[in-house]
Parts: C-alpha cells; sequence; structure tokens
C-alpha cells in the first residue's frame, strides 16, 4: 500500500476502505484519524442482542477498532499494531440509533500504544468505556495487506 496521505479526508476515505470485513459487517465507519485520536460510529440497529439492547460485544469490536485504527497510525512505517490486551465497563444499554467512539492515546512507546476509549449514545450519555494495549512490531511476512 502506498504511503499515508497527510491530507486528513484522504486518510480517513483510504482507512474506511481497509477497515475489514467485521468493521464493514458491523456497519463501522470511522470519522476522524490521527495517531493521537480516533473516533467511529456504528449503528445499534444490526447489533443487538436477544434482549433489544446493544450486545456488549459489539462495543468491545467497536472499541477495538477505533484503538487499533490510532496504533496502526503510531506504528513506524514497516510495523503493525496487534491488540494484546482489552477491558471493558459496560454502563448502560442502547436500544437504537448510533454510538460514537472516541479513543484517545494514554501511552505510545516503540513496542506498546495504549488508548482510552469512550462509547457514547446519541445523546452523549456513556455507553461503555474501554482501554485497549496494542503491540508495536515489526510486519511480519506475508500475503496480508495493512493500511498505511
Amino acid at each position: 500500500m502506498p504511503t499515508p496521505s497527510t491530507d486528513p479526508d484522504e486518510l480517513l476515505n483510504e482507512l474506511n476502505k481497509h477497515r475489514g470485513e467485521l468493521s464493514e459487517r458491523m456497519g463501522i465507519v470511522l470519522t476522524e484519524a490521527s495517531a493521537q485520536r480516533v473516533t467511529a460510529t456504528m449503528p445499534v440497529a444490526g447489533n443487538r442482542q436477544p434482549y433489544g439492547l446493544l450486545h456488549g460485544g459489539a462495543s468491545v469490536v467497536l472499541a477495538e477498532t477505533v484503538g487499533s485504527v490510532a496504533s496502526m497510525l503510531t506504528a513506524q512505517p514497516g510495523r503493525i499494531a496487534v491488540g494484546i490486551e482489552i477491558n471493558a465497563t459496560h454502563h448502560r444499554a442502547a436500544t437504537d440509533g448510533t454510538v460514537t467512539a472516541v479513543a484517545t492515546r494514554i501511552h505510545a512507546g516503540s513496542t506498546l500504544a495504549t488508548y482510552d476509549i469512550r462509547i457514547t449514545d446519541e445523546a452523549g450519555r456513556p455507553v461503555c468505556t474501554c482501554r485497549l494495549t496494542c503491540m508495536l512490531r515489526d510486519r511480519p511476512p506475508g500475503s496480508g495487506s495493512v493500511p498505511g
């Protein structure tokens, strides 16, 4: 893949184009992206558990998506980010509309990056908070493509 654009809109388009099968299936759309902060939205519809509430696992997928993208943007060229730990606290149920996740960098070193992720409903109320730590490592050989 070519070097990431310095134009924020082009970078965002490229990241959304390569966001992965699960993110596509769940309707996750990145809306802001930098190494310090990544935001995304996800519809509640299609991501509910049998009680009609947003599935807690869907919140974790959204959190890992924004944190992993931010970690990937933190990694130097020729390196990748892989998640090694995530935790989640669920605060309130969401039954409809869209939730928004904001990942904010807590730490970025040469081998680890950690992000605080806050997921809110359309009224700005907390739905879930997470913390994700990714290992930054050299890109392994193989046929997989990694954006940027």
